[in-house]
């Protein structure tokens, strides 16, 4: 297939088609661009059953928020969508390059990254099964289905300490179980004690569950915590290695860093979402696609106006 098509070149190519992604799109769309949207098909949140704390939509299923999403697309004839995954991605100077798993390429002015994480969890029997389930990231997106249950928090340092203080306000029957070294300061763990938040920093050995809900957490030593659900902050990795190739300078957490445009450290390229922010709700995802394509869009007029003279 040739990219350098008119048919194949096009204002704004987004990949990745979640929230943020089919928000930028809609943005775009009704400003008047062609716009092309590709999609692997490999949402970040397809274990969870519901979405919550997003206006006119809580508690709907993630993939039917997606589906109306690409629904409301089809008025705006600019915009294309595509299932496929990008493998590369060039900086061509004026312009960028995309190929896909088919070896199709295609080109475009501005290049837009919603392209998303994945959450690597503990290796420890029974989270990968009961993740979405009873095990969450997120407090605002499921602390009120489990709220006034013992819960427990994973993890260690400031992020725990962070996840514990938060969860108070969504159950007192709390514990923090470090699976080793809790690596908390004195004063944290003076805290925690005032707060009634038991710490257990012995090693996890599984965790027990019943028709897919967390029963218990069995400690190394055999001893057993009753509890209903868990959060943790997840160690993040980027979906895609696209933003690397481009060159595109990474946080210390590894997310993309973005000025307040989404506009990443390569200039004609954004990336929004969970691909640029710790901050994994649907309503953070929309907003910043929102900004992005409103900063492309302006960007583009000028561009088209300076050419135009």
């Amino acid at each position: 297939m040739n990219a350098q098509s008119p048919a194949n070149h096009f204002d704004v190519i987004i990949v990745g088609a979640g929230p943020a992604g089919l928000s930028a799109a809609l943005v775009l769309g009704r400003s008047r661009r062609r716009v092309f949207i590709i999609d692997a098909g490999k949402p970040r949140n397809a274990v969870s059953h519901t979405a919550h704390s997003f206006f006119s939509r809580d508690g709907i299923a993630p993939l039917e928020l997606l589906q109306i999403g690409r629904e409301q697309l089809h008025l705006y004839d600019g915009v294309k969508f595509q299932m496929g995954e990008v493998i590369d991605a060039r900086n061509l100077g004026n312009q960028f390059q995309v190929t896909l798993n088919n070896d199709a390429q295609f080109t475009s002015r501005k290049l837009l990254l919603a392209t998303g994480v994945k959450d690597i969890l503990p290796a420890i029997e029974g989270f990968a099964e009961l993740w979405g389930n009873s095990i969450f990231h997120c407090p605002y997106c499921h602390g009120w289905e489990v709220r006034d249950q013992p819960l427990a928090i994973y993890g260690k340092g400031e992020a725990a300490f962070e996840m514990a203080l938060m969860l108070t306000g969504w159950s007192r029957d709390l514990i923090l179980c470090s699976d080793g070294s809790a690596e908390l300061s004195d004063a944290q763990r003076q805290r925690l004690v005032s707060w009634g938040i038991e710490l257990r920093e012995e090693k996890i050995a599984r965790l027990e569950h019943k028709n897919g809900l967390l029963t218990e957490i069995v400690l190394a030593n055999g001893e057993a915590i009753p509890r209903r659900g868990i959060f943790l902050r997840p160690q993040l990795q980027q979906h895609s290695d696209l933003a690397a190739k481009l060159g595109c300078e990474l946080t210390e957490n590894k997310l993309v860093e973005v000025a307040e445009d989404q506009q990443t450290s390569v200039a004609g390229v954004y990336a929004v979402g969970d691909t640029s922010t710790l901050f994994s709700q649907i309503t953070v995802a929309v907003t910043s696609g929102a900004t992005a394509a409103a900063f492309i869009n302006r960007t583009l007029i000028e561009e088209n106006l300076m050419h135009a003279r």
